[in-house]
Parts: structure tokens; C-alpha cells; sequence
């Protein structure tokens, strides 16, 4: 096998930056406190404004900084802890209105990707449950839920009355038909990605900020039976897996390379 030579790629100078800010917000500034304004900061260094903001911006999105109007910019709390274990969350419908707040409810004819996914023809109904989850008061993230029609025919439809008879009427009910089959399992993946324009309207952060996205398949009956993607706030969410609540990391044998 060859050998490549790696060439070097210069730090950009606010990456730079970044790493110098941040090793002075951790030993000089606690979570809460306001830190110097950008005139300061930029003189403090001895680099130029623009180059300044760009670290700022950099450290906002990754949740280190956040910025308040008429306040400042201050030291951002450590993550929240996020629980996605099957304990916490549960069936949809179930435990997991909880923390999930439901926003809207659209039935629609499935697109050939989502038809797909959902191993369903393309052209069959499937409603889409759109929610919120709060945790400590703070929208940290936003859900997709996929639910075939052909899952839930079977299932009585639940007209709900009073208070609930609203326009979240239709979800719930969805929900409510979800809920009453048997889970057989599920199975989640996590991958990272950027917030589109909607999803980042919703979560009340500018679009392109780094999220994380927990796509988790539900089975029943043999089949799948609904498909939720869920989008997270990279910059204030922590996942947490499994009962312990921590992930459980199997070990691996080393790799040997060749010589």
C-alpha cells in the first residue's frame, strides 16, 4: 500500500480564535455571566472585529455562549440531559406526551421517499404528526411522526369532546389509534445534520444550526408501523441511551494494520 503525504491546511484565523476564547470563558468566567463586550474582546486579542464575530458565532452555535438582547453575551449553561431510552419515551400516543407538545396534524397522499421508508405504496394516506418537546421550559426539539393509514384502519377512530375537540383534535385521535396496538419493538438511529428553515422556525434558532436527528421505527403486528424523525438542538441537547441512561459501549477487538 502507498504512502500519502497529509498536507497541512492553515487554521483560519477565528478557528483560532475560537480555541482561545474558549479556554479564557473556562478559567475566567462563570455559567451565567455576562463576558466583555465585542470592543473589548477584539482589543483584548488584537484581532479585527469580523474575525471576532466569527468565533462568537462559532461558540453560539455550539451552545458555549448565548447572546440576550440589552444583556449581552453570556457563559451558556452546560447541556440538557435528554433522555430517548424505550423507558422514557415509550409508545407514541403513550408516556411521551409528557415532554412532546403536539403542533399540527396533516394527512396526505405519501411521496415515493417517504412511501418508501414506510414500506407502504407510494399514493397510500399516512398523517403526519408534527410535535415539540420541552424540556425545562425550552423548546429543544421538534418531531416528524409517520403513521400509515392502512396501520391504524382497523382502529376505531376517537372522537374527543370538550377542550380537546380543537385543532390538535385530529392528531390526537391518530395518537389515541397508534396507541391502542401492540408494540413488537423499535429501533433508533442518530446521525448529525443542520436545521432546515422550517424545523429551525420551530425550535427558535437561526437555519443551518447543527442538530441532531433520532430517526426511530416502530414495529407492530410484523410490520412498521410508524416512523418518527425527530430533530434535536445540537447546542443544548445531550442524548442520553439506554436504562442507566448512559450508552452502553460494547468492546471492540483491536485492528491489527499491516506491515
Amino acid at each position: 500500500m502507498g504512502t500519502a503525504q497529509l498536507t497541512a491546511v492553515p487554521e483560519p484565523k477565528y478557528w483560532h480564535l475560537r480555541s482561545v476564547l474558549l479556554r479564557a470563558i473556562d478559567s475566567e468566567f462563570s455559567i451565567g455571566e455576562v463576558i466583555p463586550n465585542e470592543r473589548e474582546l477584539a482589543a483584548r486579542f488584537g484581532v479585527a472585529r469580523a474575525t471576532l464575530r466569527q468565533a462568537l458565532d462559532q461558540l453560539e452555535l455550539e451552545g458555549r455562549l448565548v447572546r440576550r438582547r440589552g444583556i449581552g453575551t453570556l457563559v451558556a449553561a452546560p447541556r440538557v440531559g435528554v433522555p430517548v431510552s424505550r423507558r422514557e419515551e415509550g409508545w407514541p400516543g403513550g408516556s411521551r406526551e409528557q415532554a412532546w407538545h403536539t403542533v399540527d396534524c396533516v394527512s396526505a397522499p405519501a411521496a415515493e421517499r417517504l412511501a418508501q421508508a414506510l414500506g407502504v405504496p407510494v399514493g397510500e394516506t399516512v398523517h403526519t404528526v408534527r410535535r415539540l418537546r420541552v424540556e425545562q421550559g425550552q423548546t429543544v426539539a421538534t418531531e416528524s411522526l409517520h403513521v400509515p393509514e392502512s396501520v391504524v384502519a382497523q382502529v376505531p377512530e376517537i372522537r374527543l369532546s370538550g377542550a380537546a375537540a380543537e385543532a390538535d383534535d385530529h392528531a390526537r385521535s391518530v395518537l389515541r389509534r397508534l396507541e391502542r396496538l401492540t408494540v413488537d419493538g423499535e429501533s433508533r438511529a442518530v446521525e448529525l445534520g443542520v436545521a432546515e428553515a422550517e424545523e429551525a422556525t420551530l425550535l427558535q434558532r437561526p437555519p443551518g444550526t447543527p442538530v441532531l436527528v433520532v430517526t426511530t421505527q416502530y414495529a407492530s403486528g410484523g410490520r412498521l408501523a410508524a416512523l418518527a424523525v425527530s430533530t434535536y438542538r445540537a447546542d443544548t441537547c445531550r442524548l442520553t441511551f439506554g436504562e442507566t441512561g448512559l450508552v452502553e459501549v460494547t468492546p471492540v477487538a483491536p485492528v491489527r494494520t499491516a506491515s
